[in-house]
């Protein structure tokens, strides 16, 4: 099984390698937030907006969670639906698992790419010690895998790659839009702290402010959001069991 979505793996990281143009749209997503944090760096001073800034940082690190891999998932099922190559492919013998999981380990790669691009642009942007990026990066990696498999569900039950970009677009406002709300409200931290996207961004909060993070907690999190993304992972296969979905009639 594992060979078999490894092969599915490399060939979508290959394909998706040759379109130039959704590469650089990717990189300017992963670059966006540390350019933004190192202006307005530049143009505050003092503790408060030192914790401003840190803030935005972790804010920033989640939503290129989400924007790695947002181009080649909109691609990965619904662009195969459209171009009607994803019935040949799902006439190959080959389970739906192995095509699911496939794609979910290429979509993963280029978000993993992004998250790391992201993080050395802070790196650079606001002088941070790379020890503290390398942790923010192990936090993230979860919710990467999390956030992939969102966006491979999303892929899947869209009927057209412009359907895909409208709704793949809109879920980058799941960890901002959670993102603001921890700012806004603290109190209610403890409530979220189990959920995927909230965790991380509590665990993100923690590393910046240079607070130890209880690695319990961090492995809960983390676990959590991989039994998650593995949930939505078997929604998408249940997807393409349906010819509605298969067909995109």
């Amino acid at each position: 099984m594992l060979n078999h979505a490894l092969i599915i793996a490399r060939k979508e990281i290959r394909d998706h390698l040759r379109d130039t143009r959704s590469l650089v749209s990717s990189g300017f997503y992963a670059v966006m937030g540390p350019l933004v944090v190192g202006m307005v760096s530049l143009a505050l001073k003092g503790a408060k907006s030192s914790a401003v800034i840190l803030s935005m940082m972790s804010l920033f690190a989640l939503v290129a969670s989400f924007s790695g891999g947002m181009n080649l998932a909109m691609d990965s099922i619904a662009g195969e639906r459209e171009r009607r190559s994803l019935l040949p492919l799902l006439m190959n013998p080959l389970r739906l698992t192995d095509l699911i999981v496939g794609k979910w380990i290429a979509i993963s790669v280029f978000a993993i790419a992004g998250i790391a691009l992201t993080l050395a642009a802070f790196c650079l942007t606001l002088r941070l010690a790379p020890g503290l990026l390398i942790r923010a990066g192990i936090v993230l990696v979860p919710l990467v895998l999390f956030a992939a498999a969102v966006e491979l569900l999303i892929s899947t039950w869209c009927r057209s790659t412009k359907e895909a970009h409208t709704y793949l677009s809109l879920a980058i406002f799941l960890p901002m839009g959670l993102g603001m709300f921890l700012i806004f409200f603290p109190h209610t931290e403890s409530a979220w702290f189990w959920f995927p996207v909230a965790g991380q961004q509590l665990l993100m909060n923690l590393l910046v402010k240079g607070s130890p993070v209880p690695l319990l907690s961090a492995g809960a999190i983390a676990l959590i959001s991989l039994v998650c993304a593995a949930g939505l992972l078997r929604a998408a296969a249940r997807l393409l069991q349906q010819d509605e979905f298969v067909y995109g009639g």
